[in-house]
């Protein structure tokens, strides 16, 4: 049969998905799978989450890795954990050390952007703390579509697409060859309903799971990227991958009409989301899709992110504290700058910014909101050879600035895009949520979080509303279904106003909710992606 799986002339609508005994959400529907079949074996919502993000691994490396960072929270024993698996920069580079190469800034891809990998680590702290299952069972789902492949979904080939492409014109030295190799081995990026498979991806996938991750840190696989980024002038090493330990954080929450939303702390930009919510709160807003409600959102983030690109990086380095940031009087402050018409965002001064995200649950009440990312889809275009592990490129959101808060500094936490959310109320779970994709995450966050508690919108309707995305200064992208009249009126209040031909570039999101009195567990996924909630 002849049939283009990219082209929808008409329009679709998907309903929100019910279940009792335990869900999994997330933008791959193979990898929702495993991640039930994990449930169903005797694992908890914990397991299921290692489960689903390893298989992403595998199903969409367009989006993440096995050489990325993951960032966790954990509803579990009635209490809200967070862990913080983003990876530092190597103990090697410095703002000198770059110049000295060369460098005035720091490059997208190649070795140098290349930092500490957290997500194999992050695997084995959950299971470790909270799994029922070993380590290496809950592999077996990924490990098994590395190693007998798979047809690839539509979205995921597009994006692999684009890379394909960007790799190609960049490919000058043998440092990429292994992407290539890896990824496009008949000459080309792979198309829809193809197979793929990587033989390298299921051997590490198995040493991770057999070693609890200690054969990426401090074993074989430590060993084989020690060599490739001495042979191609990086700074990661071996001691830098032994020396790494994922860490588990206290959540930081904004309270916003009744609800707790909660993010994990800087180096992750989740802040930004919670300050615009700050700013919001103080407004009355009486309509989702009316011109007043949306100018005060975007004006909102555009103040959240310039605090946000001024002052987030690892926690301990920044120059304000975060209860500075999410004061009310702060946020006071913020709104009153919130004028009639459109304002140029500059950062203020308190007293004292490619992914996977999936949504798990279980009938036990456990809940998981995960997130994983090598960024700007493959990462850094580095794939160790015979190993399948595609490599991060976080280094690149380093300032070269040595006054700026996120300067490029040896073992220090970069600004970080990926967040994870998660809602409560007087205490106990609502749920987890999120929307992936770069610096739209946080305005994501704001818009799914608006549309349920200011909107009333159920999970999937919370993710299918048109979106916005603020770019820069005073330019605003909305998606084609976006009200035109609205985004009319936005530009005569001073906004610049693009649509965007396609919704790729406004995340995606995947939204789980529970009912406290009878415990049925609600789902929405991502319209946008190859989204799809599983449930039991």
């Amino acid at each position: 049969m002849n049939y283009d799986p990219h082209y929808h002339p008409y329009p679709s609508s998907r309903v929100p998905v019910y279940a009792k005994k335990g869900m999994v959400a997330t933008s791959q529907p193979l990898a929702a799978q495993a991640g039930l079949d994990i449930l169903k074996k005797g694992g908890n919502a914990i397991d299921a989450a290692i489960a689903t993000a390893a298989s992403l691994t595998v199903l969409e490396p367009a989006s993440n890795g096995i050489g990325g960072d993951a960032f966790a929270l954990v509803w579990t024993n009635d209490q809200l954990y967070g862990l913080n698996a983003s990876g530092p920069s190597p103990q090697s580079i410095s703002i000198d050390a770059l110049k000295e190469k060369g460098y005035r800034d720091i490059p997208k891809y190649g070795m140098i952007p290349v930092t500490v990998p957290g997500a194999p680590a992050a695997w084995a702290a959950l299971s470790k703390r909270f799994g029922k299952l070993p380590l290496s069972q809950v592999l077996q789902p990924a490990i098994q579509y590395a190693k007998e492949g798979f047809p690839l979904a539509p979205t995921l080939t597009k994006q692999w697409k684009q890379a394909y492409d960007t790799f190609k014109r960049i490919h000058t030295s043998e440092e990429l060859e292994s992407w290539f190799q890896t990824f496009a081995p008949n000459g080309r990026a792979p198309k829809a309903g193809e197979m793929w498979s990587s033989i390298h991806h299921a051997r590490t996938l198995q040493l991770i799971g057999e070693t609890n991750a200690e054969a990426f840190y401090k074993g074989e696989l430590a060993d084989r990227i020690d060599v490739f980024s001495k042979k191609h002038g990086g700074f990661l090493s071996k001691e830098d991958l032994a020396a790494y330990e994922p860490e588990w954080v206290n959540p930081i929450s904004a309270h916003y009409r009744g609800y707790d939303v909660w993010e994990i702390p800087p180096n992750g930009q989740g802040l930004i989301a919670l300050m615009a919510l700050n700013i919001v709160k103080g407004f009355e807003l009486q309509e989702k899709d009316a011109v007043d409600t949306y100018h005060k959102q975007i004006e909102a983030i555009k103040l959240a992110f310039a605090d946000g690109e001024k002052y987030i990086t690892e926690e301990a380095k920044m120059s304000v504290s975060v209860s500075e940031l999410l004061s009310d009087t702060y946020a006071s402050y913020r709104r009153s700058l919130i004028k009639e018409h459109s304002l140029q965002p500059e950062a203020g001064e308190p007293v004292g910014s490619g992914t996977v995200y999936l949504a798990t649950a279980d009938e036990e009440g456990n809940m998981v909101s995960f997130i994983q990312s090598n960024y700007m889809g493959f990462g850094s275009g580095i794939v160790v050879p015979e190993t399948g592990i595609a490599l991060q490129n976080r280094g690149h959101n380093f300032s070269m600035d040595p006054d700026h808060d996120n300067c490029l500094a040896p073992n220090k936490k970069t600004f970080h895009t990926i967040i994870p959310g998660f809602l409560t109320k007087n205490n106990e779970p609502v749920g987890p949520f999120g929307v992936m994709g770069g610096f739209m995450q946080p305005q994501g966050h704001m818009q799914v979080v608006m549309n349920t508690i200011d909107f009333h919108l159920h999970p999937q309707a919370a993710l299918d509303a048109p979106r916005w995305q603020w770019k820069k200064d005073k330019t605003v992208l909305i998606e084609p279904a976006f009200p035109s009249h609205v985004a009319q009126a936005l530009e005569r209040k001073g906004h610049k106003i693009e649509v965007a031909v396609d919704s790729m570039a406004f995340g995606r999101g995947q939204i789980i909710w529970r009912d406290p009195e009878s415990g049925v567990l609600c789902g929405g996924s991502e319209s946008r992606t190859d989204g799809f909630v599983a449930g039991w």
